[in-house]
């Protein structure tokens, strides 16, 4: 979704037919900021930016996405006609707070795979219709973004596995169909799987809720055969785990908890 068609949407879901205080208030030119009351790690400001231009708004900021912040500093500054800055204020509030929310969770898992070499992946395991939204807001804490949708990787999962009876003449069936540049991963949950997906071509190997033994006997295998494969690790990613699953050799660990267990931070927006 286009950010301007995004943020239409937003501020139609709120604003409604007409923000009653505009109705009765007058214009004034006013400048009003917004404040940390906890720490984070900043995201919006790509959106909130359009926002800014669609209606009117000028911003001063004080913070890029993925600066790191305290509780305490004034994030950026907002003036304008007070009947559009006060009508949009719970708007520029929740896109700030959203993004800034997840990108400060994502922002701790990165850190914590820091010397690694490891990357941290988002899912598909976003809000309805967020989810262009919450993988920007995963890039702003570090991470990078696994597929977007269906149409720009093929993920075979366990359902889809399910209904293929032969999975080399199907893998063969994929690339004849399939773009040249897109990626095929499988989904496998035992050492005897991840064999097979490597030997009927696929360009990653996830390994799904593997014990960290299982992990690495599948990593020693794929260094010894197939060193061109990228294995993902998959499934119970907690802060607590993330490291001893890097320490396998895995190339990259997928998590939907950076997005779907981030906890809001709390900003605030005060007028001068």
């Amino acid at each position: 979704m286009l950010k301007e068609k995004f943020i239409e949407a937003l501020v139609a879901e709120d604003v409604g037919r007409g923000d009653l205080f505009a109705r009765v208030s007058e214009s004034l030119d006013i400048r009003a900021y917004v404040i940390a009351k906890s720490d984070g790690v900043f995201g919006g400001r790509e959106y909130i930016d359009v926002l800014a231009k669609m209606y009117g708004l000028s911003l001063l900021w004080e913070v890029k996405d993925g600066s790191a912040f305290e509780k305490g500093q004034k994030l950026f500054f907002v003036s304008g006609d007070s009947k559009t800055l006060l009508s949009l204020e719970r708007s520029i509030l929740d896109m700030a707070l959203h993004a800034s929310s997840i990108a400060t969770l994502t922002a701790q898992y990165v850190k914590a795979l820091e010397g690694t070499g490891v990357k941290l992946l988002d899912t598909r395991k976003t809000r309805p219709l967020l989810r262009e939204f919450e993988k920007y807001a995963v890039r702003c804490g570090g991470g990078l973004n696994h597929r977007m949708g269906l149409d720009d990787c093929l993920m075979l999962k366990d359902t889809h596995l399910k209904t293929i009876n032969d999975l080399d003449t199907f893998m063969a069936e994929v690339r004849r169909k399939i773009p040249f540049t897109a990626k095929v991963e499988i989904e496998c949950e035992s050492f005897e799987m991840a064999q097979r997906a490597m030997k009927a071509g696929a360009d990653i190997v996830m390994c799904d809720n593997m014990d960290l033994e299982t992990t690495r006997r599948v990593v020693s295998w794929r260094n010894e055969y197939f060193p061109h494969i990228l294995l993902e690790a998959s499934g119970n990613v907690t802060l607590e785990t993330i490291v001893e699953i890097a320490k396998t050799g895995v190339d990259a660990i997928s998590s939907g908890a950076i997005i779907h267990q981030a906890n809001w931070i709390d900003l605030s927006m005060r007028v001068e």
